[in-house]
């Protein structure tokens, strides 16, 4: 409901647990680019979607509230994403500590989480490092 693009593009749940989140999409016309493969906008999308439902997973109804964005984003590409691609991220406890760190310090703190993405062989498609940002709503 929240990510309308997302449920458009094919992105889909795979795990979602508290220290490893998985994505999937798949190659297809929706999510091509003109080179045969996956457009890498579609692959941000799934990437992100990887780290950012871990941190989503911290902050949910949490009293106090804290804020979450995306502050930053790097990639490498490495092959031609030509089908299905599992995204994986697994740094939850990570970004557990960084949110803690943010409500206890009382200003924004940073984090750099990393997602992989591997095709259907378990090979490396790309990488995504996706800076979150956390800060305590505090009134």
């Amino acid at each position: 409901m929240k990510l309308p693009a997302a449920w458009i593009a094919g992105l889909r749940m795979k795990k979602f647990e508290a220290d490893e989140s998985i994505v999937t999409v798949s190659y297809k016309w929706l999510t091509q680019n003109p080179f045969q493969s996956m457009y890498f906008a579609v692959q941000s999308m799934a990437a992100e979607m990887s780290t950012g439902m871990l941190a989503f997973g911290q902050v949910y109804q949490r009293s106090p509230a804290v804020s979450m964005l995306v502050v930053g984003m790097e990639s490498k590409f490495h092959k031609k994403a030509t089908d299905k691609i599992e995204f994986t991220c697994n740094e939850g406890h990570l970004i557990a500590n960084t949110i803690e760190d943010a409500l206890q310090l009382g200003k924004a703190q940073t984090i750099k989480c990393y997602s992989v993405g591997k095709n259907q062989a378990g090979e490396v498609v790309s990488e995504f490092w996706v800076t979150w940002s956390f800060k305590a709503k505090i009134k």
